[in-house]
């Protein structure tokens, strides 16, 4: 009689998983490779629920780039904002740098969502946690494709020229994703638990807005030059925008160190977040 392989049996023990760094990046891959199919279920669900009672639909997610770019190109045509020649006409260029930054921002922002919008899933259902962030990353790119139609469109009506280079811009693109998942990642058991740090981060993304090429080309001499310049998000940013537009590589030195310290903090934050959640969990429930 051939018996059945028996169920695997999941043992807690009270020794940390930080002992043993090998087998805590193994598990951490698995839970990636076992959470495939629940992120997209997620996703699927996430994007149903966003659009299902919006009358508008997609509308509300072109919104605010379309808005951003039409009141900053007016106030540039009225006088009342003194910016510098760009590459291209001010409106493809606000439209493009705005989405860009959206994307990142949205990045940085999904593991909070995620967590906070999951809290009744994390609480009665085991499953890989990293699902939900996967879910959200989803999202996030869904969003970016939705707002990149509108870029397009923008551009053909003024008809701007793009170089052949821009097929290099997702790979730098997916730096500045990157950054924004892993400076998410690392903040996330905080701001989730702490409803005051939450609401400060809003007035510091205004500030990092401003302190970020989104609107306006590298300045050559300013008083925020030295902010400006060492804003991690300004090489991303500005070199896919460069690449699209443009087909140049300015600062690859700036670029490469940057996504290297975006990588490192996503293993460091993705660490965080595999370590913090059972506790989250526990103040969330």
């Amino acid at each position: 009689m051939i018996r059945p392989n028996p169920s695997p049996v999941l043992i807690y023990t009270p020794h940390s998983l930080v002992k043993k760094p090998g087998f805590l990046i193994k598990e951490m891959l698995l839970d990636v490779y076992r959470s495939r199919e629940l992120s997209w279920r997620l996703v699927k669900r996430n994007l149903q629920a966003q659009y299902r009672q919006a009358f508008f639909g997609m509308t509300w997610a072109l919104l605010p780039p379309t808005l951003t770019a039409v009141g900053l190109s007016f106030a540039s045509d009225a006088g009342f904002l003194n910016v510098a020649n760009t590459s291209i006409p001010y409106p493809a260029y606000v439209m493009l740098g705005t989405v860009l930054w959206q994307t990142f921002l949205e990045a940085f922002q999904s593991p909070e969502i995620a967590i906070k919008a999951s809290k009744p899933l994390l609480s009665q259902v085991k499953f890989p946690h990293e699902a939900i962030i996967l879910a959200q990353l989803g999202q996030v790119i869904f969003n970016f494709l939705t707002k990149l139609v509108l870029v397009v469109a923008l551009f053909l009506v003024l008809r701007v020229p793009v170089s052949w280079k821009f097929i290099f811009s997702p790979l730098t693109l997916i730096s500045l994703v990157v950054l924004g998942l892993g400076l998410g990642l690392i903040l996330a058991p905080i701001t989730s638990l702490v409803k005051d740090i939450s609401n400060a981060m809003q007035a510091i993304i205004l500030g990092w807005f401003f302190l970020t090429p989104v609107v306006y080309p590298m300045p050559e001499q300013s008083v925020f030059l030295f902010f400006v310049k060492f804003n991690p998000v300004t090489p991303l940013l500005v070199t896919t925008r460069d690449l699209i537009t443009l087909g140049t590589f300015q600062n690859p030195i700036a670029f490469a160190s940057v996504s290297l310290l975006a990588f490192a903090l996503l293993l460091v934050g993705w660490l965080i977040y595999k370590l913090s959640i059972p506790f989250l969990i526990e103040r969330i429930s």
